[in-house]
């Protein structure tokens, strides 16, 4: 049979007075047992006891003397008895025994009680053989004692017998039920998931003058069970957590050290700074002993929100309050500080802790913290003086965090010898390197274009037994793809693999942007297949350096297959994803699929940029299409609000050139000044050809002029131009007058030598890194 009692119902007998039933089915047996010593030897109780251990239960009914000697004991001494007979089966005999003679109903509620404490320790993993128990105290009418209630209401609840728990509480006199007993039943509540009705009946007891007030351990349980992830069902929200808090408070209970640090944790954490302020300063208020851990929290908080006037005002409540800060508090409020650079204050901060001032000496985590945070904000050289005043001193020798925290930051500013000098240092004083130190300098010589160097030092390290993990060959296998060095690449990432080391994301999405980069497709696609196999996905950045790629090849197929890779991934598209479509669409001529895919964008939410209009622009140009190109140039700026870029006007600068309206270009040229936009080199290379075409020399001369004055650097197509044609009219002076006035504007370093030898063809290296993205 299933009872539904709702908790509210529990409750509510608690006011009303006590019924004749009530008290047929309950003992008024407190928490507290009687003590289990029996008289002495030479009492009834005594000899009652000799009896039961010394006959075969199936002669105690007809035994003469045990009527007589069980009319002496009381329904404690009963109990106490009943609990030394020596297993589950005798005291359950004894029991039915008591239950065919004239015994009074208190004794075989204490009776009852021992068997079932006798049931629970011989079979503790079977809360079935407690319910057959508790059915037949029901079919025989033997009241429950509050101590056998508790026993069958933890056991059910532990089991999630949730209907036997509260059949349990329901046959229970209202008047009979205390704080433990509800304390019981709220655990058992929470661990089957039912949150709510754990909530309604605590509710009850919350409210003044309820009868059942609760104590420490009812905060225990209903936290332990909403902070602590016990059981399941729903999520207490934060704003109930709070009132939790404050109702507990107006009966004098607070939650612990720990409870209290989690609450205003969680709080923060869930970006609810302010309410975790209130809730720390309610309990303060209330006369909660509020402990510097539970501050440190709040403080946490604050800082990743940057309030520092909270922080401030809060160091100076803890004081007024005589919540002594320690060591972490002052941390806490250096790390903060130096994360959003204000360093000048941590500074001052920790001078105040050097000076006594706050009763406080630095530790090295407060050392480690400012040194890492002055690093970051390129004081590198003022976090080495404050190394070594920490080796002056001697109490806080640096550590490994130390030394990484200074190679980082001369590595970042470029200066990779000092680097290597504290690398060096950190031997010498014993300080062990570990991976991190090797791959920080690893990423400052590959960043610094010292690859082969950065090779060099990792098999040295190795050498010495410090082997590379996911990071380090994530860095060389980025910089190798950098420098288009792919093959090498793709040793490294085997080698990895050898190495028992398995890879990275990163390192999956390094190498497959490298491939891609270097056209090599097949391969990409290979280390894709790869990283799936190694239960890696894809994000949209890959994917979208992926479909670029396969646009470039041409290889419709491919693309297919990644959209709908895409879709099974459920990764929606980006504006990358269609700008990179729509512009392969529009340079093959494709105009109304690419106007299709423009629309689908618009439709997802996504507005084109600068980068889609471009895409169009250029594929009109592409297909001798002037005219569009130009009215979409022209409703960029006016009805689509999108301002074109310096590499729009060159496309169409360059067109216009390209079919003879030189005078169309030059005012592109002029309209892009006007906006605020400085021509590059390629403005003005595409401009020197249309001019050279209507062999405007007097115009060239200008331009060359303005290339100057605006320290617009050539390349070799600037020279080459420049070159055929003033060497052609007999004007190379001017070419020399040019190049000189670059040289002494610029201070570049053109080839010395001949005037062919001057004007040939140099090949700028291009540095298309792309940006790592770190675990």
């Amino acid at each position: 049979m299933k009872v539904s009692v709702t908790p509210l119902a529990l409750l509510k007998p608690l006011r009303t007075p006590r019924s004749a039933a009530g008290r047929r089915y309950l003992s008024a047996e407190t928490q507290q047992s009687p003590p289990t010593t029996l008289p002495d030897t030479s009492s009834p109780i005594s000899q009652l006891h000799s009896l039961l251990q010394t006959t075969d239960p199936n002669d105690w009914p007809s035994n003469p003397n045990l009527p007589t000697l069980l009319s002496y004991l009381s329904p404690a001494s009963l109990l106490n008895l009943t609990r030394q007979l020596p297993n589950y089966k005798n005291a359950m005999c004894f029991f039915n025994h008591l239950t065919t003679i004239s015994v009074q109903s208190e004794s075989l509620s204490f009776a009852f009680q021992a068997v079932l404490e006798h049931a629970m320790r011989e079979n503790p993993k079977f809360p079935s053989k407690l319910n057959e128990l508790f059915q037949l105290s029901r079919e025989q009418n033997v009241p429950l004692s509050i101590n056998a209630a508790s026993l069958l209401i933890k056991c059910f609840g532990n089991a999630r017998m949730l209907d036997e728990l509260v059949m349990v509480f329901d046959s229970m006199d209202p008047g009979s039920k205390n704080t433990s007993l509800f304390n019981l039943v709220i655990d058992g509540y929470f661990k089957c998931g039912r949150v709510d009705e754990a909530l309604k009946l605590l509710e009850g007891m919350l409210e003044q003058g309820s009868g059942i007030p609760p104590n420490a351990n009812t905060l225990d349980i209903v936290f332990s069970s909403i902070l602590g992830g016990k059981g399941s069902g729903k999520i207490v929200i934060d704003e109930e957590i709070c009132q939790l808090v404050s109702s507990f408070g107006e009966h004098g209970i607070f939650p612990h050290a720990f409870w209290l640090t989690q609450i205003i944790t969680k709080l923060c954490q869930n970006g609810k700074c302010d309410k975790a302020w209130d809730v720390l300063h309610k309990v303060i208020n209330m006369g909660c002993d509020v402990g510097t851990v539970s501050c440190n929290a709040l403080l946490t908080g604050l800082g990743k929100e940057q309030d520092y006037v909270k922080m401030n005002l809060f160091m100076k409540e803890m004081q007024e309050k005589g919540i002594i800060p320690n060591v972490v508090t002052i941390a806490i409020m250096i790390h903060h500080l130096c994360k959003f650079r204000r360093v000048d204050d941590a500074l001052e901060l920790f001078e105040k802790m050097r000076d006594g001032e706050l009763g406080i000496e630095p530790d090295l985590v407060t050392f480690n913290t400012l040194i890492n945070g002055l690093c970051k904000v390129g004081r590198q050289e003022e976090g080495l003086k404050l190394m070594e005043r920490m080796m002056l001193e001697g109490k806080c020798p640096p550590d490994t965090i130390t030394y990484n925290s200074l190679i980082d930051g001369f590595c970042k500013a470029g200066e990779l010898e000092r680097g290597r000098e504290l690398f060096e240092q950190m031997y010498e004083a014993g300080v062990e390197p570990n991976v991190r130190t090797i791959s920080t300098l690893l990423d400052g010589m590959c960043k610094n274009g010292r690859v082969s160097g950065a090779m060099e030092f990792f098999r040295h390290m190795e050498e010495k037994g410090l082997k590379g993990n996911p990071i380090t060959y994530t860095i060389l296998i980025v910089a190798f793809c950098s420098a288009n060095n792919i093959n090498k690449a793709m040793k490294l990432f085997d080698e990895m693999q050898g190495n028992g080391c398995s890879p990275d994301a990163v390192a999956y999405y390094g190498l497959i942007s490298g491939l891609s980069q270097a056209g090599r497709m097949d391969d990409a696609w290979s280390i894709v297949s790869k990283m799936k196999a190694s239960g890696f996905c894809l994000d949209i950045v890959s994917y979208n350096v992926l479909l670029s790629g396969f646009c470039r090849k041409k290889k419709m197929d491919k693309v297919c297959e990644i959209i709908k890779d895409m879709e099974q991934a459920r990764l929606k598209p980006d504006r990358v994803t269609y700008n990179t479509l729509i512009s392969y669409f529009c340079a093959v001529g494709n105009f109304d699929h690419a106007g299709r895919l423009m629309k689908k964008m618009i439709k997802d939410g996504l507005t084109p940029n600068v980068f889609t209009y471009g895409a169009l622009i250029q594929g009109y140009c592409l297909n001798d299409n002037l005219g569009k190109a130009m009215r979409i140039f022209r409703d960029m700026s006016s009805s689509l609000k999108v301002p074109p870029n310096t590499v729009v006007y060159n496309m169409l600068i360059n067109a216009q050139c390209k079919s003879d309206d030189v005078e169309v270009a030059l005012s592109l040229m002029d309209d892009m000044k006007g906006k605020g936009l400085k021509p590059n080199t390629t403005t003005y290379n595409a401009i020197f050809k249309g001019l050279w075409h209507r062999n405007w020399f007097e115009k060239a001369l200008e331009l060359m002029d303005q290339m100057t004055e605006l320290s617009c650097k050539p390349d070799y197509v600037t020279m080459e131009i420049l070159t055929e044609w003033l060497s052609a009219v007999g004007e190379t002076k001017k070419l020399q007058s040019f190049v000189k006035g670059y040289k002494l504007r610029n201070n570049t370093q053109f080839p010395s030598g001949t005037t062919c030898n001057l004007f040939s063809p140099q090949v700028r290296l291009l540095d298309n890194r792309w940006e790592t993205r770190k675990n």
